[in-house]
């Protein structure tokens, strides 16, 4: 039987208390909109990145639409996110938007225009997470922007925030992933058009590329071939349960763990070699708090770490906690590179050696032994800071470097020792 989703989503509101306004909201926006791309995975009682989303939105009484497009199961997602936006003060809608949603066509629905005016009366829109073409394939068919695709951004333009978690995380750069899961393969140069990577919706504006899951799925290996690809100098990818508010040149990390930030102005490529490779790309990670400003390329650390500790490799007091010389089997495994980065930056060494690889190749891949070795290294510039007082042993660091270069691993890499 088919469940009208404005009966399940008891929260939502009609369209006549959304027009009426509310009496805690404040009245005018920023100049500029905020994009919040959310990494996945984003928990309900993460009260970092729900209550600022409706404190960015007005606070109490901020008007929030929801659109659970990339779901799955729209009703569940739709619900949950109001629920979790609703018990921080806000008032939400959820929209009958999704292609998953029984009953409702979303080729209509994203030109009804009583579904338009519920977005021009909000301060706040968030996408669900799921799969991101079903977003851009309905907001924007064939290339072409809806209605309700331009209401969204003009809310945006006024000072609206537009959020989204997952794969509405994907959606905030004007070049996504479409399907990707095979970070390996886009390694080793399977990015088609259509396929792996499409068009996004663009809401951090044109210069910033942006990717979710990022540290627990081992993204770099997928961001710097496609930033190289498409002319990318900047890249942002933000961790599960993580945040990254981008409001003009500012970016500020929030949540359960942080970003890392890809700068690509001085890195190098070598297309002789005919497979990827890349050298001195500058690489920043921004822990819960901490900020970057784009326009100067400059990490500026939250308070927690600049009252605690700094680690400064190249201060002539400089006394490192590490003296090991780790490699990482695994570079591109859960939380490898920003482990190999804290590490580095408080290490007497000047550099750590990583290798990414498919141990069990697919059978039809061309070149089963295409490795690549992930060198990460100090420069005069680089410098960290430290704290525990989030309960564990966290780094911010900037402006380590990374050279990665192609190599041939054996095949089998290993073999039992007795046969």
């Amino acid at each position: 039987m088919m469940i009208r989703i404005q009966t399940l989503m008891r929260c939502a509101l009609p369209l006549a208390m959304l027009a009426s306004g509310a009496a805690n909201a404040a009245d005018a926006l920023p100049a500029t909109g905020y994009a919040v791309p959310i990494g996945g995975a984003l928990k309900f009682d993460n009260e970092a990145v729900w209550a600022r989303l409706v404190e960015l939105a007005g606070g109490p009484g901020a008007r929030f639409v929801v659109l659970a497009t990339a779901a799955g199961n729209p009703q569940r997602s739709g619900k949950q996110i109001a629920d979790a936006l609703t018990r921080r003060g806000a008032q939400v809608d959820v929209l009958p938007v999704a292609p998953r949603l029984e009953g409702f066509d979303a080729e209509q629905a994203v030109r009804d225009p009583a579904l338009v005016e519920r977005v021009r009366a909000a301060r706040g829109v968030f996408f669900s997470g799921g799969a991101q073409e079903r977003i851009v394939d309905t907001l924007a068919p064939g290339g072409q922007e809806s209605p309700l695709l331009a209401a969204i951004r003009d809310l945006h333009r006024r000072g609206g925030v537009v959020a989204g978690t997952s794969a509405g995380a994907a959606i905030m750069s004007s070049v996504m992933f479409r399907d990707a899961q095979d970070v390996m393969g886009i390694l080793k140069g399977r990015l088609r058009e259509g396929q792996e990577i499409d068009r996004g919706l663009g809401f951090v504006g044109p210069s910033l590329f942006v990717d979710q899951h990022f540290l627990k799925r081992g993204r770099v290996g997928r961001m710097l071939p496609l930033m190289l690809a498409r002319g990318y100098k900047l890249g942002i990818g933000v961790e599960e349960n993580s945040a990254a508010v981008v409001h003009g040149d500012q970016i500020e990390v929030l949540g359960g763990k942080g970003a890392l930030l890809v700068d690509l102005h001085d890195a190098t490529q070598d297309a002789s070699q005919g497979v990827f490779n890349l050298r001195g790309a500058r690489i920043s990670y921004l822990d819960r708090g901490d900020r970057y400003d784009m326009a100067t390329r400059t990490v500026l650390p939250s308070q927690a770490k600049l009252s605690d500790h700094k680690v400064d490799p190249n201060a002539a007091d400089f006394k490192p906690f590490f003296a090991n010389d780790p490699f990482y089997l695994d570079i591109l495994g859960d939380s490898a590179i920003v482990n190999a980065m804290g590490n580095l930056i408080d290490n007497a060494g000047r550099e750590v050696f990583g290798l990414a690889y498919d141990m069990r190749p697919k059978a039809d891949d061309p070149r089963p032994e295409l490795g690549f070795e992930f060198r990460l290294y100090k420069k005069a510039d680089s410098v960290g800071w430290f704290t525990g007082s989030f309960g564990g042993e966290d780094y911010t660091v900037a402006n380590l470097y990374l050279d990665v270069t192609p190599v041939r691993v054996k095949q089998p890499l290993y073999t039992p020792w007795h046969k």
